[in-house]
């Protein structure tokens, strides 16, 4: 297990009642994949919110990024960088903004 730091949008914090960073235990290997399957099983609120929980595919308008890179289109099961995994760095999840 590691222990990732994960920073949710304002609005999902509320929706789970937390605040802050929040730290979560994943199994290895730590992937995209893994964290949301720990998040929402730590925060059943959660599901669906981040990714369609039919085809589990991240939602249009949320973002992950980690280590000053956009890591949306990641493929789910690929390892996240090494400073997440240690607990380094933490994975960001964000709201995109739309509009003109």
């Amino acid at each position: 297990m590691a222990t990732i730091r994960l920073v949710l949008p304002y609005h999902l914090r509320m929706l789970a009642g937390v605040g802050g960073e929040l730290t979560l235990e994943v199994p290895a290997p730590v992937t995209l994949h893994a964290v949301l399957a720990t998040l929402e099983a730590r925060f059943p609120v959660l599901r669906g919110t981040i990714r369609d929980p039919q085809t589990l595919r991240r939602r249009p308008l949320v973002r992950f990024f980690a280590c000053q890179r956009d890591l949306s289109h990641q493929p789910l099961h690929e390892p996240l960088p090494k400073a997440v995994a240690l607990g380094e760095e933490p994975l960001l999840i964000v709201g995109a903004l739309a509009g003109g």
